[in-house]
């Protein structure tokens, strides 16, 4: 059965390319092009989409809210069209927060003409979507703060995730305490985003939370989130571990690379590192936690239930690559007792 996808944009042009794309693919039926929420909510009774494409910006009732309502009334996989610009990024990730899947962003100019070059990208997060799980929209209650006993700099966090994972992250993070160790992340998320989400996390969060820089000297307390459009690894200088940011190709697909981060992690840290591997699609990050596993680090893979996509730590599961499979609610503790222990065994 060919995945049933409604378009609702307020652009006629975007409505239109947005339609030839999905009707260019076999495996894919438009149900329908909706210019306001109105219409979409009509079209979303009487044609039972599996997708839906969604507009953040559109008069009249705008995406954000339209989402709130289908959430709570008709949970659907919704993949939201954003826009490259500060409150762009913002509404995004209060959509992410309402429900949604997954988002692509908008060119600032040359509509037609990157909207056509985004074509691979936009099919991909539509079949992504179609075989993700949808919640209904419900207050989400803030994770405990777990405590633990730790001071050095020895340890590391490293955290990995895609689709679903701004959501995995900021849950995970939010029960870290202001003294856990110094944390590193990559969660794939194009440039632009990725300022706007570490600080939407760092008023969150317990821990310091900033986009790396490059350079910078880790610290216990504080995480740092690979821009969108930069590798992150993490090197030893002396006693000290800092981050390197590179402009290389893609690996695994992606750039930012989880494998790349962890495989950094586990040159520069060893044992001392933990590697979390949450929801996401594709295999990105399951070779690096190989490597942190047969390192003897602590590894952690969100399981099935929880993840929005199983893609990312199935892959890792089935290479034998994780020492831990636990629900997303269960992760934050689970990581922190398993600092606990490591820093216990390294005191004198």
């Amino acid at each position: 059965m060919p995945i049933k996808v409604l378009v609702v944009d307020d652009s006629a042009l975007i409505r239109q390319i947005l339609s030839e794309i999905i009707k260019s693919e076999p495996d894919m039926q438009l149900v329908g092009a909706a210019p306001d929420a109105f219409v979409a909510k009509k079209m979303v009774l009487e044609r039972a989409p599996d997708v839906i494409t969604l507009d953040i910006e559109m008069p009249k009732v705008d995406g954000l809210r339209f989402l709130e309502v289908l959430m709570n009334a008709r949970p659907t996989p919704v993949v939201m069209i954003s826009t490259l610009t500060e409150k762009g990024a913002q509404a995004t990730l209060r959509s992410l927060e309402l429900g949604a899947i997954d988002f692509v962003a908008k060119p600032k100019i040359g509509v037609a003409e990157g909207m056509a070059a985004y074509h691979k990208l936009i099919v991909e997060k539509i079949r992504t979507a179609s075989n993700s799980k949808v919640k209904k929209s419900v207050g989400s209650a803030t994770p405990t703060v777990n405590k633990v006993s730790y001071s050095g700099t020895e340890k590391l966090i490293a955290i990995g995730a895609s689709t679903g994972g701004t959501e995995a992250i900021k849950e995970v993070l939010m029960s870290f305490p202001a003294n856990a160790p110094a944390t590193v992340i990559t969660q794939h998320m194009p440039p632009g985003f990725t300022s706007t989400y570490a600080r939407r996390l760092d008023s969150l969060c317990q821990m310091t939370v900033r986009e790396a820089s490059g350079g910078e000297r880790l610290l216990p307390g504080h995480a740092y989130l690979a821009p969108g459009d930069k590798h992150m690894e993490v090197e030893r200088s002396g006693a000290d571990y800092r981050i390197r940011l590179t402009d290389g190709e893609r690996v695994s697909g992606h750039k930012p690379s989880v494998d790349v981060l962890f495989g950094s992690i586990c040159k520069s840290a060893g044992s001392n590192a933990l590697g979390v591997l949450l929801t996401g699609m594709g295999s990105d990050g399951a070779r690096g936690l190989l490597e942190l596993f047969n390192e003897n680090c602590e590894t952690f893979c969100q399981d099935e239930a929880s993840c929005v996509v199983f893609g990312m730590p199935k892959v890792a599961i089935e290479k034998g690559a994780a020492k831990h499979v636990l629900p997303l609610d269960a992760m934050g503790k689970a990581i922190m007792q398993s600092v606990e222990k490591m820093a216990a065994g390294s005191r004198l």
